[in-house]
C-alpha cells in the first residue's frame, strides 16, 4: 500500500506585514494547512509583531501536525526585524536560504 504524500505548497508574503495584513495572512496559512508548506519571504520589507506572531503560531501549528514549515527565501529586512523582535528562525530556514 502506497503512503500518500501531500504535495508541498509555497507562501509569498506581502511586502508590508503590518496589522491589516495579520488577518489575511492568518487565512492563507489556514488554506494551506495540513500540507508541507514553504515561505517566501524575499520581497518583506517591513514585518510588524502581529504577523510574527501569526508565522511562528504557523510553524508551531504545522510542528504539531509533524508537517514541514520553512522560510525557503528571506530578505535582509524580514530577518533582521524578527532578530530585533527576539525571533529566531534559523531553525525553519530552507538549507539554500540559511547559507
Amino acid at each position: 500500500m502506497a503512503s500518500k504524500k501531500a504535495a508541498q505548497k509555497s507562501l509569498s508574503l506581502a511586502p508590508v506585514l503590518d496589522l491589516n495584513e495579520a488577518t489575511a495572512l492568518h487565512a492563507q496559512l489556514m488554506a494551506l494547512k495540513g500540507n508541507p508548506l514553504s515561505i517566501d519571504a524575499s520581497a518583506v520589507e517591513r514585518v510588524g509583531a502581529l504577523c510574527a506572531q501569526v508565522l511562528m503560531a504557523g510553524a508551531k501549528s504545522w510542528e504539531a501536525d509533524r508537517q514541514p514549515f520553512t522560510f525557503a527565501k528571506v530578505s535582509d529586512p524580514f530577518m533582521k526585524t524578527m532578530r530585533l523582535i527576539g525571533v529566531n528562525i534559523d531553525h525553519l530556514l530552507a538549507q539554500e536560504a540559511g547559507q
